[in-house]
């Protein structure tokens, strides 16, 4: 395009001259302000797309040069011989779990077994008893007195705890260890000012 020339008259009606500016590239300026809004209004947008673009390609390409480095190490006799042992010493720890497992289990049905022979000859014995006309609660006292024996030689009480206050403590007498009590208040008009 040529260059333009801009004439302005001042009040008296004399020609004013400008000097000469070059017109722009209507174009070039209207792609500037589109680009400049779109960026306005999407940036952020196209900034975590990118962020997240990149970040992607960083993990195949980590991911691609393990695989190559792992596929790429010839296995030697040497280390398929220390897993072979790895594994039989493995092999044989569960073995030997396993075989510590089984003994618990048959030592507990051997329990078991013992636990329901017993409650079967209780059983025996008390229908017995009702038979020659015994009472069924004598019967009981004496499966009861059999099973407490069984649990007392199981489980005994700790008798060495001292109490947690004396004997003769009662809260409503506040008498007894605690150094606060109830006062009544004074009785009669207060002299309040």
């Amino acid at each position: 395009m040529d260059d333009v020339e801009i004439e302005d008259v001042n009040d008296d009606g004399s020609p004013y001259h400008v000097e000469k500016v070059p017109l722009t590239n209507q174009d070039v300026t209207s792609l500037a302000l589109t680009v400049g809004e779109f960026l306005s209004q999407y940036g952020w947008y196209l900034l975590a797309v990118t962020v997240m673009t990149y970040l992607l390609i960083q993990r195949l390409s980590k991911r691609r040069s393990t695989q190559n480095g792992s596929s790429s190490l010839p296995q030697t006799p040497q280390d398929a011989a220390f897993v072979a042992r790895r594994q039989e010493a493995m092999e044989a720890a569960r073995r030997k779990m396993q075989e510590e497992l089984d003994a618990k289990a048959a030592i507990f049905r051997d329990k078991q077994k013992q636990q329901e022979e017993e409650k079967r000859r209780q059983k025996i014995e008390l229908w017995e008893s009702m038979q020659q006309g015994k009472s069924y609660k004598g019967a009981a006292k004496l499966s009861q007195t059999s099973e407490e024996a069984n649990s007392s030689s199981l489980l005994k009480p700790k008798t060495d705890k001292k109490p947690l206050r004396s004997a003769d403590y009662n809260p409503l007498t506040g008498q007894g260890g605690g150094s606060c009590s109830w006062r009544p208040g004074r009785r009669g008009p207060s002299s309040g000012g």
